[in-house]
């Protein structure tokens, strides 16, 4: 290959608009998911204090399946491609789960039934979502991945419209909103049924129009970065023993805190995750000692240890990031028809209108995160660098929690989804485009998988311990869960200014 054809070709906004276009479906079920599964968890007799522990299974498959999807879809190579296997095989499984979802009364444990399907539904729609995201890296050279991660969360918050304001549209239409006790109402069931189709169908427009560059073409741009990706996992082969029994005494703390500290039972969940990560990771660097490195779990372990120094600094970001969106999808809903709408009746017309105008919240933060994305977010950064406009927008964001705190009036609530969408956009573009640009290209896909971690981690505290501080402090009392989310967004705001001095000037600035 000549040292000309060794940079990607550029991409016009067509092929910009192929390569993200099926995120738009997936971000359809994400927002189905996001706006009404707190509605049908309490609509099927779940109370407010259990519905952590039910969403748990949302970021415990995101956990588990990013990293083993970016580690096989680096190494797949078929008739469909690289990573367009992974994104027909979670379009499917996705769709499947949205039909069957609004089923749920039908069956002799409706809750347990939903829950299933919730995990089902995220474990898919993290299949697709995961190598998505490798995507951009894969197509786009890197004076491109700005624009790339730009056009994909345009695509993310219009598909979060649609997804998000589909119940509320249904109703202006005549469609029932409200229904019996144990019942999901019909604008609910349409909705599921109408965002599986809307899915699949955008996820195939990318498999159909575009074409992977083959592993020889991709080696060849990406130059020497090879031997150099293979480093962490060589390197693991000298580690000690040391960090993974740090791991296994942490979870075993977590685990004998729950009985001493009256905490709720949620928290062994992260315990066990604690001590198997620990045991694992031992595993791992046990293969890798007898010079097996070629194995999955010493990949994974070997490259989650030796991560550049740029992904540790976001990922403190994301942590906190991540920690105030989880709070938000699960308490908006008992948030706003409680304080707002005075009705915590989930069989009451006051308490379904509360809950459908959630869905219209939700579309304004979307919306305003698609607009964002096109027409803020690359200004700004072209002023002010990639880092600071991220440190802004989560400042942004932090004031639209506080009004949720503050604010009793319906309408005034759409102010504060301004901020929160201007944040939304900021957290799905500043640090992919970041990361995209200073990661080894062999990679990307477990690497993206392995930075997901630091997304699904708080999402799991959230979900098992803010049940107990919840009980313990503000019992029947969600708005509090406001007051966290808003300073969450504002440390992770600071947190990002240490991001700054890990990457190259022209990076930060791209």
């Amino acid at each position: 290959m000549t040292e000309a054809l060794r940079e990607k070709p550029r991409q016009n906004f067509a092929g910009l608009w192929n390569i993200s276009f099926g995120f738009f479906g997936i971000q359809i079920g994400f927002a189905l998911q996001n706006a009404n599964m707190s509605r049908v968890f309490q609509t099927l007799g779940s109370s407010i204090d259990d519905l952590p522990a039910l969403w748990v299974a949302a970021p415990l498959t995101g956990l588990l399946v990013q990293p083993i999807i970016g580690h096989l879809s680096d190494r797949t190579w078929n008739r469909l491609g690289r990573r367009r296997p992974y994104f027909l095989t979670g379009a499917i499984l996705s769709a499947i789960a949205l039909f069957l979802m609004p089923l749920s009364p039908a069956f002799g444990a409706p809750l347990l039934f939903a829950a299933a399907m919730l995990w089902l539904l995220d474990a898919s729609l993290n299949i697709s979502m995961e190598p998505f995201r490798a995507f951009v890296g894969d197509m786009l050279r890197s004076d491109q991945h700005a624009a790339g991660y730009a056009v994909q969360t345009a695509f993310i918050g219009a598909g979060a419209v649609v997804g998000s304001i589909f119940p509320w549209f249904l109703e202006q239409l005549g469609v029932s909103n409200v229904a019996a006790d144990g019942g999901i109402p019909d604008t609910v069931k349409w909705s599921f049924w109408g965002g599986g189709l809307a899915l699949f169908t955008a996820v195939m427009w990318t498999i159909v129009t575009t074409r992977e560059y083959s592993p020889e073409q991709q080696a060849a741009f990406a130059g020497h970065e090879e031997e150099a990706s293979q480093q962490p996992v060589r390197a693991l082969a000298s580690k000690s023993y040391v960090g993974s029994a740090i791991w296994i005494a942490a979870g075993v703390l977590v685990v004998l805190a729950v009985d001493a500290l009256g905490l709720e039972k949620e928290v062994l969940l992260l315990g066990a995750l604690l001590a198997a990560y620990g045991v694992l990771s031992a595993v791992g660097i046990a293969l890798a000692k007898q010079g097996k490195t070629a194995n999955m779990l010493s990949s994974i372990v070997g490259d989650f240890s030796g991560m550049p120094e740029v992904m540790k600094r976001l990922a403190l970001v994301q942590f906190f990031s991540w920690s105030a969106l989880f709070i938000m999808w699960i308490n908006t809903t008992p948030v706003v028809t409680q304080y707002v709408f005075g009705s915590t009746d989930t069989a009451s017309a006051a308490y379904n209108e509360g809950a459908s105008w959630v869905n219209v919240l939700f579309t304004v933060y979307n919306g305003v995160a698609a607009i964002a994305a096109l027409a803020l977010l690359p200004a700004l950064a072209r002023k002010v660098g990639q880092v600071l406009t991220h440190s802004i927008c989560l400042t942004l964001g932090a004031a639209g929690f506080l009004m949720f705190f503050l604010v009793r009036d319906a309408t005034a609530l759409l102010i504060a989804e301004v901020g929160i969408g201007i944040a939304w956009a900021s957290i799905l573009a500043m640090p992919y485009a970041i990361l995209a640009s200073n990661l080894p290209q062999a990679k990307l896909g477990i690497f993206m998988g392995l930075f997901n971690v630091f997304i699904v981690v708080p999402q799991l505290l959230v979900a098992t311990v803010m049940g107990s501080i919840m009980q313990a402090f503000f019992p029947g009392e969600p708005i509090w869960t406001m007051l966290f989310a808003a300073a969450s967004w504002l440390i992770a705001a600071l947190a990002m200014l240490r991001v700054k001095a890990a990457i190259p000037q022209e990076s930060a600035h791209a």
